[in-house]
């Protein structure tokens, strides 16, 4: 399905922000538990109960609303399942089982990971944007479609042949039409934030502090870890091997990236390439590691990875634009 992407996206944001509350709350409430005479009602229960009333939204309502409530709805039950995977993985069902948040974080690396792949896709045939254009024309039966949903589904049957455009037409004409809905309040704010995204992920010299901040920080997370294991804190962490793990994705991200920093000079393109393939390896590879050192602390460097990645990105992509084609 051509929307695909956009429910999974919505089943990430709603399951991630699920469990950081979750996390949040517990923690404040010191870790209540609901029930008593010797019962516990765990919310990994809740999140069974939000699952399945999610899949069941998506199989009996039609449209492109149900399809988005079942995966909010999914997502925040998902959110409460994986929370408690402390649970499940340790034989003293450890809620606070200090591996799980890297299990966690690895589980939402993987649905994102999904999300962008099918974003990324080979271009669809022409059964299938049929198909996708009929879905879009059965979702606005009940609603109605607006004239921008309209030139979205006749742009889709472009190409696939006469008596496909002249049908698929035809049934745009019996559905009722929509006016499209009015501006929010928060449509403003969300357009100067893109601005302001823009803005500072295209800037020269947030580009050059990116670069070097990738160069450098690999050697200081090394640094760190070789000096622990000298003074003999290192035998202290009961997380040793995740800290090992840490190490060995700095190791990859110092190689790759000064390989992309010798190759600025004549080649910035690959080199950009390389940054990104750093980023992503430190993204999918080490703060899974650094999850299970530093527990729900490693959001702020997640933070700090998802910027650099958006600067990497952009640049990446602004230079690949402005390459000369083979052919020239």
């Amino acid at each position: 399905m051509l929307e695909a992407p956009t429910y999974l996206q919505a089943f990430v944001l709603s399951g991630v922000v699920t469990v950081l509350v979750t996390r949040a709350f517990l923690q404040a409430a010191g870790y209540p538990q609901l029930g008593g005479g010797g019962l516990h009602i765990a919310h990994v229960l809740w999140g069974g109960v939000l699952m399945t009333a999610g899949l069941g939204v998506a199989l009996v309502f039609l449209g492109s609303a149900a399809r988005s409530l079942g995966a909010v709805l999914g997502g925040i039950g998902f959110g409460l399942f994986i929370d408690e995977v402390g649970k499940f993985v340790t034989a003293g069902t450890d809620y606070l089982y200090a591996p799980a948040a890297g299990i966690i974080y690895s589980a939402f690396a993987l649905l994102v990971v999904i999300t962008q792949a099918l974003r990324g896709q080979a271009r669809l045939s022409g059964p299938e944007r049929t198909a996708n254009a009929l879905y879009g024309v059965v979702g606005g039966l009940r609603t109605g479609l607006t004239d921008d949903r309209r030139a979205a589904v006749a742009r889709l049957v472009r190409g696939c042949g006469p008596d496909i455009e002249e049908g698929v037409a035809r049934l745009l004409d019996a559905v009722p039409r929509r006016e499209p809905p009015g501006s929010r309040f928060w449509q403003p704010w969300l357009r100067w934030a893109r601005r302001a995204v823009v803005w500072v992920t295209t800037h020269r010299w947030v580009v050059a502090l990116v670069v070097l901040y990738l160069v450098g920080e690999p050697f200081v997370v090394v640094g760190n870890v070789f000096l622990d294991a000298v003074t003999g804190q290192l035998d202290d962490q009961r997380e040793w091997r995740a800290v090992l793990g840490i190490s060995a994705s700095a190791l990859i991200t110092v190689v790759l990236s000064i390989r992309g920093a010798s190759l600025l000079p004549r080649d910035r393109v690959r080199a950009f390439r390389l940054f990104k393939l750093a980023l992503l390896v430190d993204l999918l590879f080490g703060q899974i590691f650094s999850f299970t050192v530093n527990q729900f602390g490693a959001l702020s460097a997640l933070a700090v990875d998802l910027f650099l990645l958006a600067v990497v990105t952009a640049e990446y992509r602004r230079l690949c634009r402005q390459a000369p084609s083979p052919g020239r």
